[in-house]
């Protein structure tokens, strides 16, 4: 296959409206859908395809156009449709085969989070990126916020002097329910192969990724995470984490800790704790409220570029960066693999565990969770360092060089 110039349609000519389609329309792909339909009716793009395996679900916000085809196989789509760019909402584990499909068929590609499972797969994507010259844009769409990008200029002006740690804590509830909505929920694999579930790698990956983020504007580029520590526990029979604690410390940069849970006492939606020699910053990350040195309280900054929107902008003007590029998240990749590479969380119960509700919506909360989260966030540290009776020794893996992780070990706390 001849290789596309980066950034341009390799099925459409220049200038024609880019053709669009959505390969996992139901579930989260719903939320794909509402982005896709005013830049349809814009007459920004053409949606001409969608691909799910069960029927299409209904959606007031997401009109399905009476010319688009509708499919079960995204390779039947490819051949018949012909996109020019491919929305990827698919389970995780799914992720690679199908973004190199639309690779090779010349399309570009905004690739549902996360984006791959390891670095091996990671570094596979990137090769077909670069053999293809197509782009990649990774649905971290927390990257596009107003918020974060003045927090990062704060961090590179000096505002907050040296940085010297970053952390995210984040307590969400999640029912019963939650953990039946897809086969592959909750699972570490299926069917013989690796998948990917859990409160680090699936609703809270935002808050690691913005951390990560941030840690970027204190260097020179992305975060090259030399050691990895996590603490995981569940309160369910599954075998991925709904509580933990995570450590990432790099070469020359700050550490980073993530004290998140889904078994929450009380609702934090998100915050991104950062603190410097001259002061300390606050982003409540899906608000968009941001409190940095000398301001009176936090403060809500309006807007966020839509990703999508983003991608359309650079494939007409290369010039113009892509938000999430597939390297910048080359560190969450990171942290992925050694989160998934750990042994099953910890699980947790009798009096520490409390039930309320019933059924599919029934909620089960740790108690004082909340409390000890705010700590660990505050304190940079793990729960087990913390003196945590009910906590375990982190898993630990260290780092060198390149190409991925060098030794992996389970150690007592330092």
């Amino acid at each position: 296959m001849t290789a596309a110039a980066p950034g341009r349609a390799g099925s459409a000519p220049a200038g024609a409206v880019p053709r669009v389609a959505v390969v996992g329309a139901n579930g989260h792909g719903r939320w794909h859908r509402r982005v896709v339909a005013p830049l349809h009716a814009a007459g920004r793009l053409r949606l001409v395809a969608l691909v799910d395996v069960r029927p299409i679900e209904d959606d007031p916000a997401a009109p399905v156009p009476d010319d688009t085809a509708v499919h079960t196989d995204h390779r039947e789509m490819l051949r018949t449709a012909r996109p020019d760019v491919v929305v990827v909402c698919t389970p995780p584990h799914t992720h690679l085969p199908i973004a190199l499909d639309v690779l090779a068929a010349g399309a570009d590609l905004l690739l549902e989070k996360p984006p791959v499972l390891s670095a091996a797969e990671h570094r596979e994507l990137a090769d077909a990126l670069a053999a293809t010259g197509r782009a990649c844009q990774v649905g971290f769409q927390a990257l596009g916020s107003a918020a974060l990008t003045e927090l990062t200029d704060a961090v590179r002006a000096g505002r907050l002097g040296t940085v010297t740690g970053i952390a995210t804590v984040a307590a969400w509830q999640r029912p019963d329910a939650y953990y039946a909505r897809a086969p592959w929920a909750g699972r570490r694999t299926l069917h013989g192969r690796p998948v990917l579930d859990g409160a680090l790698a699936n609703p809270l990956a935002h808050a690691v990724m913005q951390c990560l983020a941030v840690a970027e504007a204190t260097g020179a580029g992305p975060v090259e995470p030399v050691r990895i520590e996590v603490e995981r526990y569940r309160v369910r029979p599954i075998e991925v984490d709904d509580t933990a604690t995570l450590r990432v410390s790099s070469g020359s940069g700050p550490p980073i800790v993530a004290a998140v849970t889904l078994a929450g006492e009380d609702f934090v939606a998100g915050e991104v704790i950062v603190t410097g020699t001259a002061g300390r910053a606050v982003l409540e990350y899906p608000t968009d409220r941001l409190l940095l040195p000398g301001d009176a309280g936090p403060r809500e900054v309006p807007g966020r570029r839509g990703l999508l929107e983003n991608l359309l902008d650079h494939r007409a003007d290369p010039g113009v960066p892509l938000i999430a590029p597939l390297a910048r998240t080359a560190p969450f990749t990171t942290v992925l693999e050694a989160v998934t590479t750990a042994p099953e969380p910890t699980p947790l119960g009798g009096d520490l565990v409390t039930a309320t509700g019933d059924g599919p919506q029934r909620v089960l909360t740790v108690r004082g969770i909340n409390r000890l989260l705010r700590r660990a966030a505050e304190e940079r540290a793990l729960l087990s360092e913390l003196a945590v009776p009910w906590a375990v020794a982190p898993h630990r893996r260290d780092l060198t060089g390149q190409e991925g992780p060098q030794r992996t070990a389970t150690e007592p706390p330092a």
